[in-house]
């Protein structure tokens, strides 16, 4: 009864107006009906954050949730509701809550040490903590009302974020990332074999090393110089011990020749020795030949 009562008023007040009124009336509708057509209303923005190896030092200031997750991952997939109901609560509890696809992020991947899908880490004003409640929205609420993340050991210095060794890490994955985008375009794109591609990276590898290596040994001579070459004496002492080694070199060749020149003798010696042992060899054999061949030669002329 209240709706037609209302209604039948409505038409009523609507009859009594005079007609340009009611043409006034109908052109302001139809503007507002053009407009808010034209116009849709603007949707609440989300209040899920995204985190990047652009922004990630934003999350070391304030209370942060984050998710590491994978888009293939179904653990993942059946969390990403919960998680984006319970990021609608996060204004209120004042708590910035965030997400990180590792496969569009590699390098905050390494930096967190992410061995395992969905992880959830909790952040407060730099300490990090590893969340290992249970995923619903019910239990993450409480997570964070009743600051339960106090009775969690933060994760060390050693191994936080911005560590030296985790932005080593960080670098790291970035850089298997990166080879990895290179094998993928050798493959497909330039149509390389894949032993073919292997083999690209071992000599690229090989060649780095090699490049890196004499790097280093010159920034190692050039730091640490070696302390005999400072040494005001070392030329001189290098020429002294090299004219030594001539002379010792001399000394030797001369050495070697008087055995060759003793050895000589030896053998002269020898020869003069068998000569004078045998009978052919004596001086009274000799001279004994020599008249009997005269004799012979004078019996021939005569």
């Amino acid at each position: 009864m209240a709706p037609l009562l209302d209604h039948k008023i409505g038409d009523a007040m609507l009859s009594s107006l005079p007609w340009r009124s009611k043409s006034n009336l109908l052109t302001c509708s139809l503007l507002l009906l053009i407009y808010l057509t034209s116009h849709p209303a603007v949707a609440k923005p989300s209040s899920l954050k995204e985190i990047t190896d652009g922004n990630w030092e934003d999350i070391l200031a304030g209370e942060w949730m984050i998710e590491f997750f994978a888009p293939w991952c179904p653990a993942c997939q059946q969390l990403q509701p919960v998680w984006n109901e319970f990021a609608d609560w996060g204004e209120d509890m004042g708590v910035n809550i965030a997400k990180v696809d590792v496969t569009e992020q590699p390098g905050l991947s390494g930096r967190f040490i992410i061995t395992s899908l969905p992880t959830v880490y909790h952040c407060k004003d730099g300490l990090f903590r590893r969340y290992q409640g249970a995923r619903t929205k019910d239990d993450l609420l409480s997570f964070i009302d009743e600051k339960k993340w106090q009775g969690i050991e933060p994760v060390s210095s050693w191994f936080g974020p911005s560590s030296f060794m985790m932005n080593t890490m960080s670098a790291l994955f970035k850089l298997s990332m990166f080879i990895r985008h290179c094998h993928n375009y050798l493959i497909e794109h330039l149509g390389i074999p894949v032993w073919g591609s292997y083999v690209i990276f071992g000599l690229a590898t090989l060649f780095s090393g090699l490049v890196l290596g004499l790097i280093l040994v010159f920034i190692a001579d050039f730091v640490f110089p070696s302390r005999r070459f400072n040494s005001p004496n070392y030329y001189q002492k290098k020429q002294t011990m090299e004219q030594a080694r001539l002379i010792q070199q001399l000394e030797e060749e001369q050495e070697a020749d008087g055995e060759e020149d003793d050895e000589d003798d030896e053998e002269q010696e020898d020869v003069w020795r068998r000569r004078r042992a045998s009978p052919e060899g004596r001086p009274e054999e000799v001279l004994r030949k020599r008249v009997v061949g005269n004799r012979e030669d004078q019996d021939e002329d005569s």
